[in-house]
């Protein structure tokens, strides 16, 4: 199957997790916040009215900032993402992150130079995922067909927005957990999907 995947020409990456190595503790993150064990962060901020909902805003933007310094490179990003520049593959980026944080956690990993600002998609620039809007956004803009284009995650969200969008979705983790059903391939790694695509 992975002779589908290196005719593909756009390719669109979460960033915690998938591009990055997973820093984030969401349960202190949750805590921090006041929020329930297993709450969707987004979601509850998005439930939120009024001044307390800024407020929860400008506590998770610092505490994303805390961890996008941070921000360490998964094994293989530079030379997953070089390869896929060389192709001239149009790269982007649907994160459920600011667009500011996204560029520090890019920047903090080295790849920053392979990704135009403009095809970086924040929860500021679009809808949160799973909802496909910011993922489509991009398809638009570069004027490619959902047939020939990726999403690539760590999460069912990521999943959930590639399916939603059409385009095929690859998961990357090393976790037990699986979607199968949201998944069209699945690889341990970037390095293994590096070497897939030379293959």
């Amino acid at each position: 199957m992975s002779h589908r995947l290196r005719s593909k020409t756009a390719w669109v990456f979460d960033l915690d997790g998938t591009l990055t190595n997973p820093v984030h503790d969401f349960a202190q993150m949750r805590s921090s916040l006041g929020m329930a064990e297993n709450a969707d962060i987004l979601q509850t901020i998005a439930e939120t009215e009024g001044e307390q909902r800024l407020i929860l805003t400008q506590q998770l933007d610092k505490l994303e900032a805390h961890y996008a310094a941070r921000a360490s490179a998964a094994t293989g990003v530079e030379n997953l993402i070089a390869q896929l520049a060389e192709k001239n593959c149009q790269l982007g980026i649907f994160t459920r992150n600011t667009k500011e944080m996204a560029l520090l956690s890019l920047q903090a990993i080295g790849v920053a130079q392979y990704f135009d600002s403009d095809f970086i998609i924040g929860r500021d620039q679009a809808p949160h995922k799973p909802n496909p809007v910011g993922l489509t956004q991009l398809l638009e803009q570069w004027q490619v067909k959902v047939s020939d284009a990726v999403m690539v995650g760590d999460f069912r969200f990521d999943l959930e927005a590639g399916r939603a969008a059409g385009t095929a979705t690859v998961h990357i983790t090393q976790d037990k957990q699986r979607w199968p059903e949201l998944t069209d391939y699945f690889y341990k790694s970037l390095t293994a999907l590096s070497a897939d695509l030379d293959g």
